[in-house]
């Protein structure tokens, strides 16, 4: 696959392309988006190795999307089983991807570990006030731990850092055929040398959601039914979520030449 470095602009685009493409196939798409949540809660529910099946799993979920987003593109619906279909193929192309879980998963447990000593127990002691009968006071100071900032900047820095490498290494596994290292070796490459477009899409996502909380707001609180942006936020989490990830094909089609899909993968 050839890597294409593209203007800034084209990072404005993928947000634009991905809400026109949700809207073509918004229930499909919430229903994928649906039932990786499902998926994922029952992971959670297994002791112990639940969580880390899970997180070996997230970097299949956004290819699953890319593939039910190159298919909508193409004429086609996002199939149930669209999950189930980024471990078909090639013995090796199964491996690698399976080794692209099995590494981001040990670098997102090394994170949390790591900041769990940056932060000295904070945030686990701020969650404790939070789901106990806390005062605002106890609350307050808690939040006011120095520690808990550092922590959120080790964990938010450097889940920002690993990000980068896997944001197009799983489908330069399945439709580059590259080796897992190599999949996170070209994604990195992509990401610097887009990293015009990648800040742009980055600050027009930002809008995008500001926006949409200024709106929600300044409306409800003119119908004086404030109460109800509570039930408005959730389902509007639930589409923006869904086309973030309809999003991530955009960026991968533009960064390198994609091959022309095979017939038989359209026509499932």
């Amino acid at each position: 696959m050839k890597l294409q470095v593209v203007k800034a602009g084209h990072g404005l685009s993928w947000v634009r392309r991905a809400f026109a493409l949700f809207f073509k196939r918004p229930m499909a798409f919430v229903g994928l988006f649906g039932g990786c949540i499902f998926a994922a809660l029952v992971l959670n529910l297994l002791p112990f190795i639940g969580p880390l099946v899970l997180l070996a799993a997230l970097p299949l979920g956004s290819l699953a999307f890319m593939i039910a987003t190159r298919r909508v593109q193409e004429g086609g619906t996002p199939m149930p089983g669209t999950l189930g279909e980024t471990l078909r193929g090639p013995r090796a192309r199964r491996i690698a991807l399976l080794q692209l879980g099995v590494v981001y998963a040990v670098a997102t447990v090394a994170i949390m570990f790591l900041a769990d000593w940056a932060d000295d127990g904070a945030l686990e002691a701020l969650l404790q006030t939070l789901g106990g009968s806390a005062t605002p006071d106890k609350v307050a100071e808690a939040l006011g731990d120095p520690k808990l900032e550092v922590g959120m900047l080790v964990r938010f820095g450097l889940a920002g850092l690993l990000s980068v490498p896997f944001w197009h290494a799983p489908a330069l596994v399945h439709w580059g055929e590259q080796s897992a290292a190599k999949a996170l070796f070209f994604s990195t490459v992509a990401c610097w040398r887009n990293k015009a477009a990648f800040s742009a899409y980055s600050l027009a996502w930002v809008a995008v959601i500001l926006l949409f909380a200024v709106l929600v707001n300044l409306v409800f609180a003119l119908l004086g039914q404030v109460q109800l942006v509570a039930l408005v936020t959730l389902p509007a989490t639930l589409i923006f979520s869904a086309v973030f990830y309809v999003s991530l094909y955009f960026t991968f089609a533009d960064c390198f030449v994609v091959a022309p899909a095979e017939p038989a993968a359209v026509a499932e």
